[in-house]
């Protein structure tokens, strides 16, 4: 380990091989850092955090914090990350409350710029980008490869679909499906990220599919539950279809829908 004389490290914090501390860092008690983890100068990681392995912290980030909520009474909840993830200046991630998951979990490979922030109880698949000072409220679930685009906000309880991407200065207070591009305030849907499918290799086939599918749910003008079922019956049976369906299906706040 590589710790800097000026941080300051509880004795009930646990620091693995290969773990680096910068300057006038703070690391309170029930944390736990994994291997090779670089904690840069002036973070504050409060307490009750789990951070994995080889990810990269940088200044005046905070980590564990508690929840922004009133309800939070003091309740031993948790801040869980996992690795290689690289967190930037500014970025604030707070302890969750006892509520539905229990926990803020973050997965791996992510990239969180600079003065985003986590709210309570938000869990972050894997390979997520959140851009500048992106904000998410309390219970926010955004899946794998997900791209929220910079001083966009987010409504707490909104979900966040795999393979996204909102756009810029965006407000999201409905559902964003996956495999889809959202933008405005309020957010509305502009089509398949067709980029990001094929950057990450999708098949023609299953964009085609996907491409079908979003036709008919968000442009034929049925009723929801209509166009869903019309999709399933006339659209190729892949994977990616019906986790697209049933992402919409399964929606509570309801979905953006098309411009």
């Amino acid at each position: 380990m590589k710790i800097h004389p000026t941080a300051v490290i509880s004795p009930d914090a646990t620091l693995a091989e290969g773990v680096e501390v910068g300057p006038y860092s703070i690391i309170g008690p029930d944390v736990h850092i994994g291997k090779n983890t670089l904690i840069g100068p002036h973070v504050v990681i409060e307490t009750r955090t789990d951070i994995g392995e080889e990810n990269r912290i940088t200044q005046f980030a905070s980590i564990g914090g508690p929840p922004q909520d009133l309800k939070y009474r003091g309740e031993p909840t948790r801040v869980v990350i996992g690795n290689r993830n690289i967190i930037k200046e500014y970025v604030t991630i707070n302890r969750s409350t006892t509520a539905d998951i229990g926990v803020t979990l973050i997965g791996d490979d992510n990239l969180l710029m600079a003065y985003c922030h986590v709210a309570h109880n938000c869990k972050l698949g894997n390979h997520v980008i959140m851009s500048n000072a992106a904000n998410l409220g309390g219970h926010i679930h955004v899946e794998d490869y997900a791209i929220i685009g910079g001083m966009t906000g987010v409504h707490q309880f909104t979900r966040i679909g795999a393979h996204c991407i909102i756009g810029g200065a965006s407000a999201v207070t409905k559902d964003i499906p996956p495999f889809v591009m959202a933008s405005g305030n309020f957010a509305k849907l502009f089509g398949l990220n067709m980029i990001g499918l094929k950057r990450r290799g999708f098949p023609d086939e299953t964009v085609a599919a996907l491409k079908e599918a979003y036709r008919i749910v968000f442009r034929s003008s049925l009723l929801l539950t209509v166009a869903i079922r019309k999709a399933e019956q006339e659209v190729e049976d892949l994977p990616e279809v019906r986790q697209f369906l049933d992402f919409i299906r399964k929606s509570e706040r309801g979905i953006c829908r098309d411009k």
